[in-house]
């Protein structure tokens, strides 16, 4: 765990070069998403990289203008997988966030709000994805992490804007059904 860090009720995966990490109520999928993503990357799919940050607690941190993750002590390397129980994975110890998901956000809505894009954590700004309850959190992370091919989450966030804005279509572009994002609330 980070020295400085705070935890809080959440998961988090490395997924390429930033995690991503996924708040929300409990029961909301904080887990499955967690697994999905971890489950694409093996799969050889849309992801070239995934790995477990945390599951259920993480700590963040402000260190040099990024948001670090890193898993609670007494549950590093462990996932609960409803109907099975808790599974080891390998993890990661540290990673930066790039981009935040909240679960059951009630500002996801269909078409996204500019200013749901980003959110302030630790005096930090990260990207932001608010999925709404019923929404299906993998499609939406997935179609926003590698559909676009964009460097960094912040900047395909941005470009995931300006695309569906100028486009005038849902926020995940012509027809593939990726379409409930949008928001306002900050961390």
């Amino acid at each position: 765990m980070l020295a400085t860090g705070r935890t809080i009720h959440a998961s988090a995966v490395l997924v390429g070069e930033s995690a991503v990490v996924i708040r929300g109520p409990s029961g909301s999928g904080k887990s499955r998403l967690a697994l999905g993503l971890i489950r694409l990357a093996e799969a050889g799919g849309t992801l070239p990289f995934a790995r477990l940050v945390g599951d259920d607690r993480v700590a963040l941190a402000a260190a040099s203008g990024r948001l670090l993750v890193s898993p609670a002590p007494n549950i590093a390397g462990l996932i609960e997988v409803r109907g099975l129980g808790v599974l080891p994975l390998p993890y990661e110890p540290l990673a930066v966030a790039g981009l935040i998901v909240d679960l059951a956000a009630e500002d996801g809505a269909r078409m996204p709000a500019a200013d749901s894009a980003r959110t302030r954590v630790f005096g930090v700004e990260v990207a932001r994805l608010p999925v709404a309850a019923g929404a299906d959190p993998l499609a939406l992370v997935a179609a926003l992490i590698a559909g676009r091919r964009v460097p960094s989450a912040a900047a395909l966030w941005d470009h995931h804007l300006r695309w569906g804005n100028r486009c005038g279509n849902d926020a995940g572009g012509p027809g593939d059904g990726h379409s409930s994002v949008s928001g306002g609330a900050g961390a």
